[in-house]
Protein backbone atom coordinates (compact mmCIF):
# COMPACT_ATOMS: atom_id res chain seq x y z
CA UNK A 1 0.00 0.00 0.00
CA UNK A 2 1.20 3.56 -1.16
CA UNK A 3 1.74 5.42 2.20
CA UNK A 4 2.61 8.42 0.37
CA UNK A 5 -0.22 8.53 -1.66
CA UNK A 6 -2.31 8.28 1.46
CA UNK A 7 -1.23 11.53 2.81
CA UNK A 8 -3.49 14.89 1.80
CA UNK A 9 -1.40 17.85 0.49
CA UNK A 10 -2.73 21.13 2.31
CA UNK A 11 -3.07 23.74 -0.25
CA UNK A 12 -1.80 27.33 1.33
CA UNK A 13 -4.31 29.99 1.08
CA UNK A 14 -2.15 31.97 -1.17
CA UNK A 15 -2.26 29.37 -3.55
CA UNK A 16 -5.53 28.53 -6.38
CA UNK A 17 -5.81 24.49 -7.52
CA UNK A 18 -7.72 24.18 -10.89
CA UNK A 19 -8.29 20.11 -11.93
CA UNK A 20 -9.66 19.85 -15.35
CA UNK A 21 -9.93 15.91 -15.90
CA UNK A 22 -6.88 14.65 -15.09
CA UNK A 23 -5.01 17.94 -15.85
CA UNK A 24 -3.86 20.40 -12.81
CA UNK A 25 -3.36 24.17 -13.05
CA UNK A 26 -1.74 25.57 -9.95
CA UNK A 27 -1.23 28.98 -9.23
CA UNK A 28 0.66 30.99 -6.83
CA UNK A 29 2.73 33.66 -5.76
CA UNK A 30 6.01 32.52 -7.79
CA UNK A 31 4.28 31.68 -11.28
CA UNK A 32 1.97 28.53 -12.30
CA UNK A 33 2.36 25.11 -13.34
CA UNK A 34 0.36 22.63 -15.08
CA UNK A 35 1.21 19.02 -15.35
CA UNK A 36 -1.17 16.16 -16.75
CA UNK A 37 -1.60 13.25 -14.74
CA UNK A 38 -2.56 9.69 -15.25
CA UNK A 39 -6.87 9.53 -15.51
CA UNK A 40 -6.35 6.10 -13.13
CA UNK A 41 -5.88 8.36 -10.49
CA UNK A 42 -8.82 10.42 -9.21
CA UNK A 43 -7.54 14.05 -7.83
CA UNK A 44 -10.05 16.35 -5.52
CA UNK A 45 -10.28 18.81 -3.30
CA UNK A 46 -11.97 18.39 0.19
CA UNK A 47 -11.45 20.62 3.11
CA UNK A 48 -8.50 22.67 1.69
CA UNK A 49 -6.21 19.93 0.90
CA UNK A 50 -5.42 17.81 -2.24
CA UNK A 51 -6.58 14.07 -2.21
CA UNK A 52 -5.30 11.15 -4.48
CA UNK A 53 -7.09 7.94 -4.96
CA UNK A 54 -6.53 5.24 -7.15
CA UNK A 55 -8.98 3.00 -8.90
CA UNK A 56 -7.42 -0.47 -8.38
CA UNK A 57 -4.68 -2.18 -6.14
CA UNK A 58 -2.80 -3.12 -8.81
CA UNK A 59 1.31 -3.03 -8.96
CA UNK A 60 1.06 -0.14 -11.09
CA UNK A 61 -1.33 2.22 -9.86
CA UNK A 62 0.25 1.93 -6.46
CA UNK A 63 3.53 3.19 -7.39
CA UNK A 64 1.16 6.06 -9.85
CA UNK A 65 -0.37 6.79 -6.70
CA UNK A 66 2.79 7.89 -4.41
CA UNK A 67 4.33 9.42 -7.83
CA UNK A 68 0.97 11.24 -8.18
CA UNK A 69 0.87 12.84 -4.92
CA UNK A 70 4.76 13.30 -4.81
CA UNK A 71 4.50 15.36 -8.16
CA UNK A 72 0.72 17.54 -7.01
CA UNK A 73 3.47 18.24 -3.74
CA UNK A 74 5.98 19.84 -5.72
CA UNK A 75 4.31 21.76 -7.77
CA UNK A 76 2.66 23.46 -4.54
CA UNK A 77 5.71 24.06 -2.79
CA UNK A 78 7.22 25.19 -6.22
CA UNK A 79 4.73 28.20 -6.59
CA UNK A 80 4.98 29.16 -2.96
CA UNK A 81 8.88 28.75 -2.38
CA UNK A 82 10.43 27.86 -4.91
CA UNK A 83 13.49 25.67 -5.49
CA UNK A 84 16.94 25.59 -6.17
CA UNK A 85 20.48 23.81 -6.92
CA UNK A 86 24.24 24.83 -5.40
CA UNK A 87 27.15 24.47 -7.93
CA UNK A 88 30.56 24.59 -6.84
CA UNK A 89 33.60 24.97 -9.20
CA UNK A 90 36.98 23.68 -8.15
CA UNK A 91 39.76 24.05 -9.71
CA UNK A 92 42.36 26.80 -10.41
CA UNK A 93 41.23 29.91 -12.98
CA UNK A 94 37.33 28.44 -12.92
CA UNK A 95 35.00 30.94 -12.66
CA UNK A 96 31.31 31.79 -13.85
CA UNK A 97 30.11 35.03 -14.78
CA UNK A 98 26.73 36.10 -15.95
CA UNK A 99 25.72 37.81 -18.86
CA UNK A 100 22.23 39.11 -19.35
CA UNK A 101 19.97 36.09 -18.45
CA UNK A 102 22.60 33.70 -19.96
CA UNK A 103 25.60 32.01 -17.75
CA UNK A 104 29.63 32.34 -18.98
CA UNK A 105 31.12 29.47 -17.41
CA UNK A 106 35.12 29.53 -18.11
CA UNK A 107 36.56 26.00 -17.11
CA UNK A 108 39.82 25.18 -18.41
CA UNK A 109 38.35 24.91 -22.36
CA UNK A 110 39.89 26.76 -25.15
CA UNK A 111 36.72 28.91 -25.23
CA UNK A 112 34.03 30.25 -22.29
CA UNK A 113 30.85 27.84 -22.58
CA UNK A 114 27.34 29.90 -22.59
CA UNK A 115 24.79 28.43 -20.73
CA UNK A 116 21.34 29.54 -21.63
CA UNK A 117 18.53 29.53 -19.42
CA UNK A 118 15.24 27.58 -19.97
CA UNK A 119 12.31 29.61 -19.56
CA UNK A 120 10.90 30.24 -15.50
CA UNK A 121 14.81 29.29 -14.99
CA UNK A 122 17.49 32.08 -13.32
CA UNK A 123 20.68 31.99 -12.35
CA UNK A 124 23.02 33.73 -9.94
CA UNK A 125 26.75 33.43 -9.38
CA UNK A 126 28.41 33.52 -5.71
CA UNK A 127 31.98 34.73 -5.42
CA UNK A 128 33.30 33.69 -1.98
CA UNK A 129 37.13 33.08 -1.58
CA UNK A 130 38.34 30.47 -4.32
CA UNK A 131 35.74 28.61 -5.51
CA UNK A 132 32.65 30.43 -6.74
CA UNK A 133 29.23 28.67 -6.54
CA UNK A 134 26.52 28.74 -9.06
CA UNK A 135 23.03 28.79 -8.25
CA UNK A 136 19.80 27.70 -10.21
CA UNK A 137 16.28 28.42 -9.04
CA UNK A 138 13.07 27.70 -10.39
CA UNK A 139 9.27 26.71 -9.72
CA UNK A 140 9.68 23.12 -11.51
CA UNK A 141 11.70 20.87 -9.70
CA UNK A 142 12.39 18.79 -12.25
CA UNK A 143 13.67 21.51 -14.94
CA UNK A 144 16.21 22.72 -11.99
CA UNK A 145 17.93 19.36 -11.47
CA UNK A 146 18.22 18.93 -15.18
CA UNK A 147 19.44 22.61 -15.87
CA UNK A 148 22.19 21.97 -12.97
CA UNK A 149 23.05 18.61 -14.41
CA UNK A 150 23.66 19.85 -18.06
CA UNK A 151 25.96 22.80 -16.13
CA UNK A 152 27.63 19.62 -14.18
CA UNK A 153 28.22 17.67 -17.15
CA UNK A 154 30.32 20.57 -18.89
CA UNK A 155 33.16 19.41 -16.61
CA UNK A 156 31.74 16.48 -14.51
CA UNK A 157 34.27 16.52 -10.98
CA UNK A 158 37.77 13.96 -11.22
CA UNK A 159 38.64 11.92 -8.84
CA UNK A 160 41.96 12.24 -8.68
CA UNK A 161 42.14 16.08 -7.70
CA UNK A 162 38.71 16.92 -7.35
CA UNK A 163 38.64 19.70 -10.22
CA UNK A 164 35.62 20.39 -11.71
CA UNK A 165 31.70 20.73 -11.66
CA UNK A 166 30.25 19.56 -7.94
CA UNK A 167 26.97 20.18 -6.25
CA UNK A 168 28.01 21.63 -2.68
CA UNK A 169 26.79 18.85 -0.80
CA UNK A 170 28.16 16.10 -3.20
CA UNK A 171 31.33 14.01 -1.65
CA UNK A 172 33.66 13.29 -4.64
CA UNK A 173 35.75 10.07 -3.31
CA UNK A 174 39.36 10.45 -4.26
CA UNK A 175 41.42 8.23 -6.25
CA UNK A 176 45.20 7.88 -5.41
CA UNK A 177 47.83 8.74 -8.01
CA UNK A 178 50.17 6.22 -9.21
CA UNK A 179 53.10 5.37 -6.90
CA UNK A 180 56.58 5.38 -8.40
Amino acid sequence: MSRIGLKPIAIPEKVDVKIDGNVVTIKGPKGELTQKFDPRMEISIEDQQLVVRRSSDSKEDKALHGLTRSLLNNMIQGVTEGFEKRLEMVGVGYRALKKGKALEIEIGYSHPVVVEPAPGIEFEVDSKGKNNIIIVRGIDKQLVGQTAAEIRAIRPPEPYKGKGIKYVDEHIRRKVGKTG
